[in-house]
């Protein structure tokens, strides 16, 4: 099913997509990898504030290359999620609700986002200057020494991603395997 989604990804939100489902975001989405994910889940194992407000927020696991001249952003394709999984625990747990990526996640992910509500967004990998269209403002908010890795506030219009792992656990990559095999049993 296609859906168009307008952020903050509530709850509700959340609980309504499907492992499947084709979404199109609109709205604010923060950027950060494993040592920004590092960073923020120290702070928050010393009871700091993070540098944005996690509720009900998405994350995008990306790196972006430095803007051009005229652009907003460089390519802006997903990294792989699996470095975000000793983290994802702790940011679904604050409140943050939504993740953009690439590859499979650990079963704890999965036993988080099905107790917080969250729901894993897979990008295209290698496509990132046409995501990079997608991203209409970029602000750098925290942790600038980690260069590409920094956090940083996006506004996205229309971007295309699949939901790979729903809030119930349902994941994409193991149905489509198993309905291949299925199918194509001798």
């Amino acid at each position: 099913m296609e859906k168009h989604i307008r952020l903050p990804l509530t709850e509700e939100t959340a609980r309504s997509l499907h492992a499947g489902d084709t979404v199109y975001l609109t709205g604010t989405i923060y950027t950060s990898r494993d040592a920004g994910h590092k960073r923020m889940c120290e702070a928050l194992e010393k009871g700091q504030p993070l540098p944005f407000d996690p509720a009900d927020s998405v994350i995008y696991y990306v790196g972006p290359t430095p803007a051009k001249p005229g652009q907003v952003i460089g390519s802006a394709g997903p990294t792989t999620s699996g470095r975000m999984d000793a983290y994802a625990p702790a940011m679904l747990s604050v409140g943050a609700r939504g993740m953009i990526g690439k590859g499979a996640r650990l079963p704890q992910v999965i036993e988080a986002m099905k107790k917080y509500s969250g729901v894993y967004f897979g990008a295209t990998g290698g496509a990132g200057a046409l995501l990079a269209r997608c991203i209409k403002k970029s602000e750098l908010i925290a942790y600038e020494d980690l260069g590409a890795e920094a956090l940083r506030k996006l506004y996205v219009e229309d971007m295309p991603l699949v939901v790979i792992i729903d809030s119930e656990g349902r994941n994409l990559y193991e149905e489509g395997r198993a309905a291949y095999l299925k199918h194509h049993k001798k």
